[in-house]
């Protein structure tokens, strides 16, 4: 094999049928998502600097779930959890045919956190609230019939079934989306909305939201969250309704379900990191696989790292008692893979 053959391997072992494949075989709560330093991380700090930028000290509780929202009352917002890895948006797209771009993370972000400054200051309590608004006690509706023609409310998301018009659904989104409004920088609201009734709901939020500048932001209130990803116990193929398996012939360097049975989960007082013990005996395992393999080098590297790296994923780990047994089995495995590569061309049949 020449170095066209690594990069063959390298590309069956890392390709996209691969990834994707191990992700939609994963429960999503095993994922290791974050926001911090995830691509939604950046819509998050500008949103804050927004506010900070309004005089305002309050910064909501942002956390990953499997829809935008503020749990009932709860100054958290919920973001979904395919925003904090690129590989879950691309599936996120191919899946529903869309993902929000950096522009509607933004829209939606400054909606969802005028529910969290509603809830966190009980602003809906506040004399001329509900004037202005309505009762936020009314039923909530699923579905409503908006008037697209209406100049009582503002218009701002535009990632909703009823266009512009989420404002008219309920007081408590009326709000939301107002503060959205009001919060955006270079919006020019008053000149936009000077002959619209809804500019006096505008000028009540700017009022409101002057006399919060510089006043120390609320304790988070206690509350339980809507569906966190460490709830999330499904696979991520079960989230789209789909079957895994369905995707299981192009992921052709799919290497999990091999790796979980040389590593069965097991009860020891006394283990080892499964991705760690493959590391630690790198050198030694590539040159034995290599001599009865007929692959190079490299080649064989890109099969162990492929190993170690899905290891780690899948957590899984060995009693120290049986870590020379299972150096012997992973020896057999990696072996394996290499010479089906070798005559193959491909690692899965």
């Amino acid at each position: 094999m020449d170095a066209m053959g690594a990069a063959r391997a390298r590309q069956i072992v890392s390709g996209w049928s691969t990834v994707r494949y191990e992700l939609l075989n994963s429960r999503i709560c095993d994922l290791g998502l974050r926001i911090e330093g995830s691509p939604v991380a950046t819509a998050i700090r500008q949103v804050e600097r927004e506010l900070a930028a309004k005089g305002l000290k309050f910064k909501p509780m942002f956390y990953l779930s499997d829809s935008w929202g503020c749990p009932d009352e709860v100054p958290a917002v919920g973001i979904p959890f395919y925003l904090a890895d690129r590989r879950l948006a691309r599936i996120e797209a191919e899946q529903t045919g869309e993902i929000e771009d950096h522009r509607t993370a933004l829209m939606l972000l400054r909606h969802e956190v005028g529910h969290a400054i509603n809830y966190a200051y009980r602003l809906w309590e506040r004399a001329g609230w509900a004037e202005v608004f309505g009762k936020f006690s009314k039923p909530y509706r699923d579905s409503f019939m908006p008037d697209p023609y209406s100049r009582d409310f503002v218009r701002h998301l535009a990632h909703s079934q009823y266009g512009r018009n989420y404002a008219q659904k309920h007081p408590d989104e009326d709000f939301a989306e107002t503060f959205a409004v009001w919060l955006t920088p270079r919006a020019g609201w008053k000149t936009k909305y000077r002959f619209w009734s809804a500019v006096r709901k505008l000028h009540f939020v700017a009022r409101v939201m002057r006399s919060l500048r510089g006043k120390p932001a609320p304790a988070v209130a206690d509350g339980p969250l809507l569906n966190p990803v460490s709830d999330m116990k499904i696979q991520l193929a079960e989230h789209y309704g789909q079957r895994a398996e369905r995707y299981r012939a192009a992921a052709q360097g799919y290497v999990d379900d091999k790796l979980t049975g040389v590593f069965p989960r097991v009860r020891s007082a006394s283990q080892i990191k499964a991705g760690l013990l493959i590391q630690r005996n790198r050198q030694r395992l590539a040159a034995t696989i290599s001599l009865w393999s007929g692959l190079n080098a490299e080649e064989v590297t890109t099969i162990l790292d492929k190993l170690i790296e899905r290891s780690a994923q899948l957590r899984l780990r060995v009693p120290q008692s049986k870590a020379q047994e299972k150096l012997l089995e992973i020896t057999s495995l990696a072996t394996s893979l290499a010479k089906d590569f070798a005559y193959t061309g491909r690692f899965t049949g």
